[in-house]
Protein backbone atom coordinates (compact mmCIF):
# COMPACT_ATOMS: atom_id res chain seq x y z
CA UNK A 1 0.00 0.00 0.00
CA UNK A 2 1.40 3.42 -0.69
CA UNK A 3 1.59 6.27 1.63
CA UNK A 4 -0.65 8.46 -0.90
CA UNK A 5 -3.65 5.23 0.01
CA UNK A 6 -3.19 5.24 3.03
CA UNK A 7 -3.91 8.76 3.71
CA UNK A 8 -7.39 8.20 1.58
CA UNK A 9 -8.32 5.66 3.39
CA UNK A 10 -7.63 7.30 6.91
CA UNK A 11 -9.20 10.32 5.50
CA UNK A 12 -12.73 8.14 4.78
CA UNK A 13 -12.60 7.11 8.15
CA UNK A 14 -12.55 10.14 9.24
CA UNK A 15 -15.11 11.34 7.35
CA UNK A 16 -17.12 8.33 8.44
CA UNK A 17 -16.52 8.96 11.79
CA UNK A 18 -17.84 12.43 11.38
CA UNK A 19 -20.76 11.44 10.05
CA UNK A 20 -21.66 8.51 12.57
CA UNK A 21 -21.20 11.43 15.61
CA UNK A 22 -23.32 13.67 13.80
CA UNK A 23 -25.96 11.50 13.13
CA UNK A 24 -25.69 9.76 16.77
CA UNK A 25 -26.11 13.43 18.42
CA UNK A 26 -30.02 14.78 19.04
CA UNK A 27 -31.72 16.63 16.97
CA UNK A 28 -31.62 20.83 18.06
CA UNK A 29 -35.01 21.42 19.80
CA UNK A 30 -36.66 23.80 18.41
CA UNK A 31 -37.03 27.32 20.48
CA UNK A 32 -40.47 28.06 22.18
CA UNK A 33 -42.74 29.80 20.71
CA UNK A 34 -45.64 31.05 23.48
CA UNK A 35 -49.00 32.27 22.24
CA UNK A 36 -51.69 33.54 24.48
CA UNK A 37 -55.21 33.24 23.74
CA UNK A 38 -58.18 35.73 24.84
CA UNK A 39 -59.64 32.88 25.84
CA UNK A 40 -59.14 29.51 24.60
CA UNK A 41 -62.59 28.03 25.64
CA UNK A 42 -64.11 30.72 23.16
CA UNK A 43 -65.56 29.55 19.74
CA UNK A 44 -64.07 32.61 18.25
CA UNK A 45 -60.24 31.38 19.20
CA UNK A 46 -61.48 27.52 18.87
CA UNK A 47 -58.65 26.99 15.65
CA UNK A 48 -55.60 27.95 18.29
CA UNK A 49 -56.23 24.74 20.39
CA UNK A 50 -57.67 22.79 17.83
CA UNK A 51 -54.51 23.41 15.68
CA UNK A 52 -52.71 21.69 18.77
CA UNK A 53 -54.83 19.10 19.35
CA UNK A 54 -54.72 18.10 15.65
CA UNK A 55 -50.60 18.25 15.86
CA UNK A 56 -50.23 20.76 13.04
CA UNK A 57 -47.76 22.59 15.19
CA UNK A 58 -45.37 19.62 15.80
CA UNK A 59 -45.97 18.37 12.43
CA UNK A 60 -44.04 21.81 11.76
CA UNK A 61 -41.42 21.45 14.10
CA UNK A 62 -42.75 24.00 16.14
CA UNK A 63 -42.97 23.88 19.93
CA UNK A 64 -45.75 25.48 20.56
CA UNK A 65 -47.30 26.71 24.68
CA UNK A 66 -50.61 28.17 24.00
CA UNK A 67 -51.50 30.30 27.48
CA UNK A 68 -54.93 31.77 28.60
CA UNK A 69 -55.97 35.03 28.96
CA UNK A 70 -59.51 36.36 29.93
CA UNK A 71 -59.83 39.01 27.22
CA UNK A 72 -57.71 40.10 24.20
CA UNK A 73 -56.65 43.39 25.66
CA UNK A 74 -54.81 41.62 28.55
CA UNK A 75 -53.29 39.57 25.67
CA UNK A 76 -52.04 42.41 23.57
CA UNK A 77 -50.50 44.17 26.64
CA UNK A 78 -48.40 41.08 27.53
CA UNK A 79 -47.49 41.07 23.65
CA UNK A 80 -45.99 44.54 23.90
CA UNK A 81 -44.68 43.17 27.36
CA UNK A 82 -42.53 40.55 25.06
CA UNK A 83 -43.62 38.60 27.35
CA UNK A 84 -44.73 36.00 24.64
CA UNK A 85 -44.67 35.70 20.52
CA UNK A 86 -47.45 35.97 19.30
CA UNK A 87 -51.24 36.24 20.25
CA UNK A 88 -54.30 34.99 19.07
CA UNK A 89 -56.95 38.29 19.41
CA UNK A 90 -59.37 40.38 17.52
CA UNK A 91 -57.40 41.91 14.20
CA UNK A 92 -58.93 45.48 15.70
CA UNK A 93 -56.18 46.05 18.04
CA UNK A 94 -53.41 46.05 15.07
CA UNK A 95 -55.33 49.43 14.32
CA UNK A 96 -56.37 50.41 17.65
CA UNK A 97 -52.36 50.38 18.26
CA UNK A 98 -50.99 52.10 15.44
CA UNK A 99 -52.50 55.16 16.43
CA UNK A 100 -50.44 54.94 19.70
CA UNK A 101 -47.43 54.07 17.65
CA UNK A 102 -46.78 50.57 18.22
CA UNK A 103 -47.21 48.07 15.48
CA UNK A 104 -48.48 44.70 15.46
CA UNK A 105 -49.30 42.49 12.37
CA UNK A 106 -51.88 39.74 11.74
CA UNK A 107 -50.05 36.68 10.01
CA UNK A 108 -53.50 34.59 9.41
CA UNK A 109 -57.24 36.22 9.59
CA UNK A 110 -59.21 33.40 11.34
CA UNK A 111 -62.65 35.04 10.86
CA UNK A 112 -64.35 37.43 8.63
CA UNK A 113 -66.66 38.27 11.77
CA UNK A 114 -66.84 38.50 15.41
CA UNK A 115 -68.85 35.62 16.13
CA UNK A 116 -70.05 37.85 19.48
CA UNK A 117 -73.87 38.69 20.43
CA UNK A 118 -75.53 41.40 22.50
CA UNK A 119 -77.11 39.54 24.97
CA UNK A 120 -80.11 41.07 26.60
CA UNK A 121 -81.29 39.91 30.10
CA UNK A 122 -84.66 38.28 30.09
CA UNK A 123 -85.70 40.94 33.05
CA UNK A 124 -85.48 43.84 30.94
CA UNK A 125 -85.88 42.13 27.20
CA UNK A 126 -89.40 43.38 26.71
CA UNK A 127 -88.41 47.44 26.98
CA UNK A 128 -85.39 46.59 24.67
CA UNK A 129 -85.57 46.24 20.94
CA UNK A 130 -82.50 48.22 19.67
CA UNK A 131 -79.63 49.54 21.42
CA UNK A 132 -81.10 52.81 21.59
CA UNK A 133 -83.09 51.56 24.22
CA UNK A 134 -79.93 51.00 26.72
CA UNK A 135 -79.93 54.44 27.23
CA UNK A 136 -78.91 54.90 31.29
CA UNK A 137 -78.05 50.92 31.53
CA UNK A 138 -74.66 49.09 32.40
CA UNK A 139 -73.60 46.53 29.57
CA UNK A 140 -70.78 43.91 30.11
CA UNK A 141 -67.84 43.55 28.30
CA UNK A 142 -64.86 41.06 28.39
CA UNK A 143 -62.31 43.80 29.58
CA UNK A 144 -62.17 47.34 28.93
CA UNK A 145 -59.77 48.36 26.14
CA UNK A 146 -61.23 45.48 24.69
CA UNK A 147 -63.09 44.48 21.15
CA UNK A 148 -66.14 43.64 23.16
CA UNK A 149 -65.79 47.14 24.34
CA UNK A 150 -64.80 48.45 21.12
CA UNK A 151 -68.24 47.00 19.22
CA UNK A 152 -70.31 47.82 22.32
CA UNK A 153 -69.19 51.21 21.66
CA UNK A 154 -69.88 51.31 18.16
CA UNK A 155 -73.07 50.38 18.00
CA UNK A 156 -74.54 52.54 21.43
CA UNK A 157 -72.60 55.05 18.96
CA UNK A 158 -74.57 53.67 15.89
CA UNK A 159 -77.93 53.67 17.87
CA UNK A 160 -77.22 57.51 18.79
CA UNK A 161 -76.31 57.05 21.72
CA UNK A 162 -73.22 59.21 23.66
CA UNK A 163 -70.77 57.82 25.86
CA UNK A 164 -72.18 59.10 28.97
CA UNK A 165 -75.58 57.44 28.04
CA UNK A 166 -74.52 54.32 29.14
CA UNK A 167 -71.64 52.83 31.98
CA UNK A 168 -69.63 49.74 30.55
CA UNK A 169 -68.54 46.90 33.02
CA UNK A 170 -66.10 44.68 32.27
CA UNK A 171 -67.20 40.91 33.43
CA UNK A 172 -65.51 38.78 31.31
CA UNK A 173 -66.57 35.44 29.84
CA UNK A 174 -68.50 32.00 30.55
CA UNK A 175 -69.29 31.60 34.25
CA UNK A 176 -68.79 35.49 35.29
CA UNK A 177 -70.92 37.05 32.46
CA UNK A 178 -73.66 34.52 33.43
CA UNK A 179 -73.42 35.77 36.92
CA UNK A 180 -73.18 39.02 36.27
CA UNK A 181 -76.69 38.73 34.42
CA UNK A 182 -78.05 36.71 36.95
CA UNK A 183 -77.38 39.48 39.62
CA UNK A 184 -78.56 42.48 37.68
CA UNK A 185 -74.92 43.55 37.36
CA UNK A 186 -75.33 44.19 33.81
CA UNK A 187 -78.94 44.94 31.56
CA UNK A 188 -77.27 43.99 28.42
CA UNK A 189 -73.86 42.44 27.18
CA UNK A 190 -71.69 41.23 24.45
CA UNK A 191 -70.33 37.56 24.40
CA UNK A 192 -69.95 34.61 22.24
CA UNK A 193 -70.15 30.60 22.09
CA UNK A 194 -70.19 28.60 24.34
CA UNK A 195 -72.14 31.10 26.65
CA UNK A 196 -74.57 32.67 23.86
CA UNK A 197 -76.10 28.78 23.57
CA UNK A 198 -76.31 28.92 27.68
CA UNK A 199 -77.93 31.43 28.71
CA UNK A 200 -80.26 30.90 25.20
CA UNK A 201 -81.19 27.51 26.84
CA UNK A 202 -81.92 28.19 30.46
CA UNK A 203 -84.27 31.45 28.78
CA UNK A 204 -82.29 34.33 30.85
CA UNK A 205 -80.78 36.10 27.96
CA UNK A 206 -82.55 36.76 24.39
CA UNK A 207 -80.23 37.86 21.38
CA UNK A 208 -80.19 41.88 20.58
CA UNK A 209 -77.41 42.11 18.20
CA UNK A 210 -76.10 38.82 16.25
CA UNK A 211 -73.05 39.00 14.51
CA UNK A 212 -71.81 35.54 14.44
CA UNK A 213 -72.30 35.17 10.50
CA UNK A 214 -70.82 37.42 7.66
CA UNK A 215 -73.82 38.30 6.76
CA UNK A 216 -75.42 39.15 10.15
CA UNK A 217 -72.09 40.69 10.85
CA UNK A 218 -72.76 43.17 7.55
CA UNK A 219 -76.09 44.26 8.60
CA UNK A 220 -74.80 45.32 12.33
CA UNK A 221 -71.23 46.78 11.13
CA UNK A 222 -71.95 48.07 7.56
CA UNK A 223 -69.40 45.37 6.18
CA UNK A 224 -67.09 42.61 6.86
CA UNK A 225 -65.36 42.62 10.42
CA UNK A 226 -62.17 40.78 10.02
CA UNK A 227 -61.94 39.60 14.22
CA UNK A 228 -60.00 36.64 15.55
CA UNK A 229 -56.68 36.47 14.01
CA UNK A 230 -52.98 35.57 14.93
CA UNK A 231 -50.93 38.63 15.43
CA UNK A 232 -47.39 39.62 16.53
CA UNK A 233 -45.18 42.71 16.97
CA UNK A 234 -43.51 44.22 13.16
CA UNK A 235 -40.40 43.97 14.75
CA UNK A 236 -40.69 39.87 15.83
CA UNK A 237 -41.89 39.42 12.54
CA UNK A 238 -38.70 40.77 10.95
CA UNK A 239 -36.32 38.66 12.57
CA UNK A 240 -38.50 35.46 12.41
CA UNK A 241 -40.14 35.20 9.17
CA UNK A 242 -39.21 30.83 9.17
CA UNK A 243 -41.27 30.87 12.46
CA UNK A 244 -43.80 32.65 11.16
CA UNK A 245 -44.40 30.19 7.70
CA UNK A 246 -44.28 27.15 9.91
CA UNK A 247 -46.86 29.12 11.84
CA UNK A 248 -49.01 30.16 8.61
CA UNK A 249 -48.81 26.50 7.80
CA UNK A 250 -49.75 25.38 10.61
CA UNK A 251 -53.11 27.51 10.93
CA UNK A 252 -53.97 27.80 7.54
CA UNK A 253 -54.01 23.95 7.85
CA UNK A 254 -56.42 24.03 10.80
CA UNK A 255 -58.61 26.61 8.72
CA UNK A 256 -58.95 24.16 5.77
CA UNK A 257 -59.81 21.06 8.81
CA UNK A 258 -62.80 23.33 9.72
CA UNK A 259 -63.86 24.27 6.26
CA UNK A 260 -64.24 20.59 5.69
CA UNK A 261 -65.21 18.54 8.46
CA UNK A 262 -68.83 19.16 10.63
CA UNK A 263 -69.57 21.11 13.78
CA UNK A 264 -69.49 17.12 15.17
CA UNK A 265 -66.17 16.22 14.37
CA UNK A 266 -64.72 19.35 14.92
CA UNK A 267 -65.64 19.35 18.33
CA UNK A 268 -65.07 15.80 18.88
CA UNK A 269 -61.03 17.25 18.61
CA UNK A 270 -61.98 19.97 21.36
CA UNK A 271 -61.10 19.31 25.12
CA UNK A 272 -63.97 17.56 26.69
CA UNK A 273 -64.59 20.32 29.54
CA UNK A 274 -64.92 22.95 26.73
CA UNK A 275 -68.31 21.46 25.92
CA UNK A 276 -69.79 22.78 29.82
CA UNK A 277 -70.91 19.61 30.48
CA UNK A 278 -73.68 19.81 27.40
CA UNK A 279 -71.61 18.76 24.16
CA UNK A 280 -74.78 19.09 22.02
CA UNK A 281 -75.00 22.81 23.14
CA UNK A 282 -71.20 23.31 21.96
CA UNK A 283 -71.77 21.70 18.89
CA UNK A 284 -74.98 23.47 17.98
CA UNK A 285 -73.55 26.80 18.62
CA UNK A 286 -70.44 25.52 16.96
CA UNK A 287 -72.60 24.60 13.68
CA UNK A 288 -74.53 27.71 13.78
CA UNK A 289 -71.58 29.88 13.64
CA UNK A 290 -68.99 28.27 11.52
CA UNK A 291 -69.21 30.68 8.70
CA UNK A 292 -67.06 33.18 10.96
CA UNK A 293 -64.07 31.69 9.91
CA UNK A 294 -62.38 31.69 6.86
CA UNK A 295 -61.38 28.75 4.66
CA UNK A 296 -57.80 29.99 3.84
CA UNK A 297 -56.68 32.92 6.57
CA UNK A 298 -56.69 35.42 4.32
CA UNK A 299 -57.44 38.58 4.92
CA UNK A 300 -61.81 39.40 3.33
CA UNK A 301 -61.73 41.79 1.37
CA UNK A 302 -62.24 45.42 2.58
CA UNK A 303 -62.40 44.13 6.00
CA UNK A 304 -59.35 46.70 7.25
CA UNK A 305 -61.85 49.23 5.90
CA UNK A 306 -64.54 48.41 8.16
CA UNK A 307 -62.81 48.36 11.43
CA UNK A 308 -61.06 51.34 10.91
CA UNK A 309 -64.53 53.00 10.20
CA UNK A 310 -65.85 51.08 13.11
CA UNK A 311 -63.05 52.09 15.44
CA UNK A 312 -62.92 55.65 14.25
CA UNK A 313 -66.58 56.68 14.82
CA UNK A 314 -66.09 56.53 18.57
CA UNK A 315 -61.93 56.23 19.07
CA UNK A 316 -60.54 59.68 19.47
CA UNK A 317 -57.07 58.37 19.70
CA UNK A 318 -58.14 57.32 16.02
CA UNK A 319 -60.12 60.04 15.07
CA UNK A 320 -58.15 62.46 12.20
CA UNK A 321 -55.01 60.04 12.73
CA UNK A 322 -53.64 58.60 9.52
CA UNK A 323 -53.66 54.52 9.83
CA UNK A 324 -51.78 52.66 7.48
CA UNK A 325 -54.14 49.24 7.21
CA UNK A 326 -51.36 47.71 5.03
CA UNK A 327 -48.99 47.33 8.00
CA UNK A 328 -51.42 46.09 10.23
CA UNK A 329 -51.77 42.84 8.61
CA UNK A 330 -49.88 40.49 5.75
CA UNK A 331 -51.08 37.83 3.59
CA UNK A 332 -47.31 36.77 2.56
CA UNK A 333 -47.12 33.63 5.01
CA UNK A 334 -50.95 32.67 3.87
CA UNK A 335 -50.17 33.01 0.17
CA UNK A 336 -47.21 31.14 0.71
CA UNK A 337 -48.83 28.16 3.21
CA UNK A 338 -48.89 24.22 1.77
Amino acid sequence: MSLLTGRVRVSLSAAALAVSVLTSLPALAAEKIVIIVGGMEKQIYLPAVLTERLGYFKDEGLDVELINSRAGVEAENELLAGAVQGVVGFYDHTIDLQSKGKYIESIVQFSQAPGEVELVSTKQAANTKSFADLKGKTLGVTGLGSSTDFLTQYLCQRAGLKAGDYTLLPVGAGNTFVAAVKQDQIAAGMTTEPTIGRMLKTGEASILVDMRTPEATEAALGGPYPAASFYVQSSWLAKHRDDATKLANAFVRTLRFIATHSAEEIAEKMPADYYQGDKALYVKGLAEGKAQFTPDGRMPKNGPETVLKVLAAFNKNIQGKPVDLAKTYTTDFVDASR
